[in-house]
């Protein structure tokens, strides 16, 4: 009975340490963000930040976790240097006020095993707004290339660029951007 107890005992130990949330860092050579805005109504213009730092802290089996994100600004790219320069500037992103624009949640929603949204708060020119991003891809497991445990996610969403004070060229350059966020990260050593 005494041996039994303690089976027990360490079986719910090792069962509480699997349950335990996981930090993983972002992996930045396979993270960026993108947004989409109309222009004119010719067509539709995209731009990408390509520097992203952060993490996910992930606890699967209790479905929770967090999310902290940081976009340097001055990552920008639009594969045209003129427009990168003037996209950057106060017009738009004033990247010298506001170096970062950043992505922090405390609230994910899972279905089933899949996580499927991510509500949180994104920061934007010193604006702080509720965004939701919906997940179109979760995927987690070992990597044949670092054998680190990792996750990776598709996430979009559509916010108005009027409610973080960006105002220029309003209504020509659309209010409305859509984001697409590309993430993943490995189990932090």
């Amino acid at each position: 009975m005494k041996k039994t107890l303690i089976a027990a005992l360490f079986a719910g130990v090792a069962g509480a340490a699997v349950a335990a949330p996981a930090t993983y860092n972002v992996d930045p050579t396979h993270t960026y963000a993108q947004y989409e805005v109309g222009h004119m109504g010719f067509s539709v213009q995209s731009g990408s930040f390509t520097k992203i730092t952060g993490t996910v802290v992930l606890d699967t089996r209790a479905k929770k976790g967090a999310v902290d994100v940081t976009l340097d600004a001055n990552s920008l790219e639009t594969f045209f240097p003129a427009r990168d320069k003037h996209l950057k500037s106060k017009d738009f992103f004033n990247v010298e006020k506001f170096p970062a624009l950043t992505f922090k949640s405390k609230d994910l929603e899972f279905k089933g095993d899949k996580l499927a949204a991510v509500k949180g708060n994104l920061t934007l020119l010193g604006v702080t707004k509720p965004v939701t991003l919906t997940v179109t891809h979760f995927h987690g497991g070992k990597s044949p290339m670092t054998g680190k445990d990792t996750y990776g996610a598709n996430a979009v969403a559509t916010i108005k660029r009027s409610d973080f004070g960006m105002m220029t060229y309003l209504p020509g350059i659309s209010d409305e951007v859509k984001l697409n966020l590309v993430i993943e990260a490995s189990k932090a050593d």
